[in-house]
């Protein structure tokens, strides 16, 4: 009997250090590198692939909202952010600030846009003048600059690339309604129906709001070692930036009015979210709705009949709409097969002479590595329907971890030991201000407030709200 060699794995084993299985997954599966400036990063190709595919998606939802792309500069006059005394506070520690030009010193310095909510006021301003004007729905993909003292790929950069909503209303009711239909309707629903990562929604403390906002609302997704990733945010601005920038309209009643205003951002933060999400110790698993690439195809061997074979199958698939890629590098199979287990490709079709004599192929799944045999003649139909499989088994497989390592306590000291190891949820009048400055003490947060069915609570001070408790990246 032949002996059974286990097979070798190419990372380090989650349970014995995540930060070096991460570091792995990011190099062999070619997702990014280390940038030549401390705290940069170059995307590679299929890292960036993974990107775009999340532009997608959450760009046709952020249309289906209503709001419209432009673009605005990356430079900022010092000055602009001076005027929203609260935000450039926030910001002052994370500033990149430009003094020298084309050999002189700048008459008044520039600063490289941490967000962009002071340079778009000022187009709001000008753009702005009825009514009939508003709302103001826009919406840029760019990069932004926040110096980071503790870089780690994809999850804390100094430069990252983001979409920033930002958006001007007659009255602080549709600000609101707006910001949380952004919330739900286009990052909720990513994360759900795309990314497969379900989110604890809530809204964040004083302490940990957004810089200038009089709301701020997040997604919070649990990571494979517990710790919590903030995924998304929509910030309700109230009237601070409109009077900074004196963005105003004139109403029906024919009086001057200011307006509400209200800013929303994810970014390349997902992609950390992915692996970290999802990830197992033989690499990435990537949802099929998400996936640069649903179905890589293989040969076990390079002979006429298989390619044939493989040409038919590749153009079925393409015309259901699969993102396929087939395989036809030189090499040892075992390699080309454990290099699509790194990349988290969910589905594998492995097509070789014996199988293919006998009519069949061999399709593997990624998300638990089951192999199925089936005829030639039903793999492109067999495929789009185990793909749809995969993506919900995800999320129900996500849900069901982040529910097992999320605990009810009911005192700060047991929120303490069990947000350790996972989410601890317990009432916030337990908590408070001054029992969030003691979790910090122990690498601890609130992570947000929610209604106590859970969700976004319609009244921020209520003395019912549930607070989200966890260390976080």
């Amino acid at each position: 009997m032949a002996a059974i060699v286990a097979k070798q794995s190419v990372l380090t084993p989650q349970a014995q250090d995540f930060p070096r299985w991460y570091q792995d997954i990011l190099a062999k599966a070619e997702l990014a590198e280390n940038g030549p400036v401390r705290g940069t990063m170059v995307i590679r190709p299929y890292g960036y692939s993974i990107w775009e595919r999340i532009q997608a998606e959450i760009d046709a939802r952020i249309k289906a909202a209503g709001a419209k792309n432009a673009y605005f500069p990356l430079f900022i006059p010092e000055s602009y952010l001076k005027r929203e005394a609260e935000h450039v506070e926030g910001f002052s520690p994370e500033l990149a600030v430009v003094t020298h030009a084309g050999g002189e010193e700048l008459a008044e310095p520039v600063v490289v846009r941490p967000t962009s909510e002071t340079v778009i006021g000022e187009y709001m301003a000008k753009w702005t003048q009825s009514y009939r004007d508003l709302p103001l729905l826009l919406n840029q993909w760019a990069n932004v600059v926040r110096w980071e003292l503790r870089p780690r790929l994809f999850l804390r950069t100094s430069e990252f690339l983001w979409q920033e909503g930002h958006t001007a209303h007659v009255d602080e009711a549709d600000a609101a309604a707006y910001a949380r239909r952004i919330h739900h309707d286009v990052y909720n629903d990513f994360l759900t129906e795309v990314l497969a990562i379900p989110a604890q929604l809530g809204i964040k403390t004083a302490r940990e709001r957004f810089a200038g906002a009089t709301n701020t609302m997040t997604c919070e997704g649990m990571m494979g070692d517990g710790k919590a990733l903030q995924m998304a945010t929509s910030h309700e601005l109230g009237q601070n930036f409109a009077r900074a920038f004196d963005i105003k309209f004139l109403g029906d009643d024919s009086v001057e009015h200011l307006c509400f205003t209200t800013s929303w951002g994810a970014s390349s933060r997902l992609v950390g979210g992915l692996i970290m999400g999802h990830g197992d110790d033989n690499g990435l698993v990537v949802p099929p709705r998400l996936a640069p690439v649903q179905v890589a195809i293989l040969a076990i061997r390079d002979e006429p009949d298989v390619a044939d074979a493989i040409d038919v199958l590749e153009a079925e698939l393409k015309g259901a709409g699969i993102r396929v890629e087939v395989d036809r590098r030189q090499g040892s199979f075992g390699r080309r097969v454990t290099d699509w287990e790194l990349k988290g490709v969910p589905v594998r079709v492995e097509i070789g002479p014996r199988d293919l004599a006998e009519g069949s192929l061999t399709i593997a799944r990624r998300d638990t590595s089951e192999k199925i045999t089936v005829p030639v003649a039903e793999a492109a139909s067999r495929v789009p329907v185990l793909l749809e499989e995969i993506q919900a088994s995800l999320l129900t497989g996500a849900i069901a971890k982040r529910d097992d390592r999320t605990t009810d306590v009911s005192s700060l000291a047991e929120a303490i030991e069990a947000g350790q190891h996972g989410f601890a949820r317990l009432p916030w009048r337990l908590v408070g201000p001054e029992g969030e400055a003691e979790l910090n003490k122990h690498t601890l947060s609130v992570r947000c407030l929610q209604s106590p069915e859970g969700g976004i609570p319609d009244d921020h001070d209520a003395d019912d709200l549930v607070c989200i408790v966890a260390r976080s990246y």
